[in-house]
């Protein structure tokens, strides 16, 4: 029987680890999370693990650039918004870089899960 717990920042549409529907629901959410041109690569669909890695590195990436774009907005924009609207340019990229944070910890969550799966398949195959 497979084990049920799963972190605190487990995405809900995912089922657990060590579940037969793991992979396919893993792979599943995590395509709703990165540009939808990578269901073009057979090895994405075929290889959840790296479908996970590439996820990962995709929504590390758009967190920095909401964070650049924090840091710059007013500088930026100073000139071509009003006050009014610069701030409220600021929450957006507040509640994005939350959003993305926490959807960070998430991919991370089943990356680890799809890692440590597919070390488990190498192992079992190691031994025969």
């Amino acid at each position: 029987m497979p084990d049920q717990h799963v972190p605190a920042e487990w995405p809900a549409g995912v089922h657990p680890p060590g579940t037969e529907s793991f992979e396919e629901t893993a792979a599943t959410w995590l395509f709703d999370h990165v540009p939808a041109d990578y269901r073009l690569h057979g090895v994405l669909r075929r290889h959840p693990v790296a479908l996970s890695r590439l996820a990962v590195r995709h929504v590390a990436a758009c967190l920095e650039a909401a964070r650049e774009g924090y840091r710059t907005a007013r500088v930026d924009l100073r000139d071509h918004l009003a006050p009014h609207a610069l701030d409220q340019v600021m929450q957006a990229y507040m509640e994005e870089g939350r959003r993305l944070s926490a959807l960070l910890r998430e991919v991370e969550a089943v990356d680890g899960a799809l890692r440590s799966q597919a070390r488990g398949g190498r192992a079992a195959a190691a031994d025969f």
